[in-house]
Parts: C-alpha cells; structure tokens; sequence
C-alpha cells in the first residue's frame, strides 16, 4: 500500500468516524426535544430537571415558536413550570407570536406562586401593548391583581387600541377587579381608540355589578399607581 492510500484510508475512517457521531448527537438531541415537550405536557418536573442538567437548552421552542415555559403555565402544567424557572438561563419575558409573555399566562390563569417567583426574576410587568394587568383584570383574579399593582403595574396601561384593564374587568371580570381598580386610580371615563369607555363595556356586557360601581358618585381618590406610559 502507498503512502498516499494509507493517508486516504486514514482520512475516510476519521470522517467515517465524525459522521457517525454526528449522527449520533442528532438522534440524542431530536430524542431530548420530544422528551422535553412531552415533559411539559405531562406535568413532568424531573425529565425537565434532567434534561436540563444535561445540558439541554431550557429556552427551546417547539415547531410552533412557542416557549415551554409559557406552554406550561397556559395549560396549568405547575410543576412543569416550576422547573423551568429553576433553568439556569431562563428567559421570564420571552413573547410569542401574540405577544404574550409568562407572566401574562400566569396572570390570566391565577397561578400567584409562580407570579411571584417571575417577577423576582425580573419579569417584565409593564410590557407595552396588552399587559399581565389586562390578563388578570380580565379573569377577575383580585389577588394577581393587587400582587401586579403593588410591583408599579401601570393602572391604566393601554392595549394597542388603548383597552385599559378597568375596560377588560367591567365586561369580562368582576366587581371585585372594578373597584380594586377604581380604589387604584384607573380613569372611570377614559375611552379606548373605537371610543367606549369602561361603563360601556359594562353595559355591553348586561353587567350591574360593574354598572353601579362605574356610575358611583366620583370620589376624590387620587391614581396611587402609575397611570401608564412607557
């Protein structure tokens, strides 16, 4: 054999040897991002905690673009999301496609702890547009509400067509976020970009509990929380 065959030999067993560890690596990787979703969906705390020791990336998103940690607070996957806030490396104000971050869907669904733990980890509370404020105000979650508010949640923070969460609560939530709200500051009459205010959201809705308060008498509260400007 000539010097130049062995040397040709050599290099087809070196790149033999790289493909099939790179095929290898691919079927292991493709093999922990099912295990990873599959997780989240079955609730699974300790194949989150594994993958993750193992390496796995904690902020990879499905075909879908969508985040596992707001895929596991949407769907209530609580242990699932526990897990994931403790992923070194998480990201708390990942938005998707509709603009939602966690806390967003913590807020909407009621899940306080994890609340709490998002934002000692600095999730973003006043993201522009639709904030974890409307979610909340719009599922009547008092709790969340007051738990959003007493870390500067803007009271009056306007959607894209400048809906406010006092709007959200009067048709979708309860008496109990409108007064919450109105204690707070939120402006009764300010109007969203169609031109309703929140007692026409109210009225909208056949709400009376919504209705009596918004047409109380006016008191001389005065806005204890940021009125909403970026």
């Amino acid at each position: 054999m000539t010097i130049r065959a062995a040397v040709n030999l050599i290099n087809y067993f070196k790149l033999s040897l790289l493909s099939h560890v790179f095929i290898v690596f691919s079927f292991a990787h493709a093999g922990s991002y099912d295990d990873f979703f599959t997780a989240i969906q079955r609730d699974d705390a300790r194949t989150i905690h594994a993958l993750v020791q193992r390496g796995f990336d904690p902020n990879t998103i499905d075909p879908q673009a969508r985040h596992g940690l707001s895929m596991a607070l949407a769907d209530s996957a609580l242990k699932a999301a526990d897990a994931l806030l403790d992923a070194p490396g998480i990201d708390v104000n990942f938005l998707n496609a509709q603009d939602e971050s966690p806390l967003m869907y913590a807020a909407l669904n009621g899940h306080l702890a994890l609340a709490k733990k998002l934002i000692a980890k600095d999730a973003d509370v006043n993201k522009t547009g639709w904030t974890p404020l409307h979610y909340a105000a719009t599922k009547g979650h008092v709790e969340m509400m007051r738990l959003l508010l007493d870390n500067n949640a803007f009271v009056d923070a306007e959607s894209p067509n400048g809906t406010t969460p006092l709007m959200m609560a009067a048709q979708y939530g309860n008496g109990a976020a409108v007064k919450l709200l109105l204690d707070e500051g939120a402006q009764a009459l300010q109007k969203n970009k169609p031109g309703l205010s929140a007692l026409d959201f109210a009225q909208r809705a056949s709400r009376p509990d919504a209705i009596r308060l918004l047409t109380a008498p006016a008191s001389a509260v005065q806005p204890r929380q940021p009125a909403g400007h970026w």
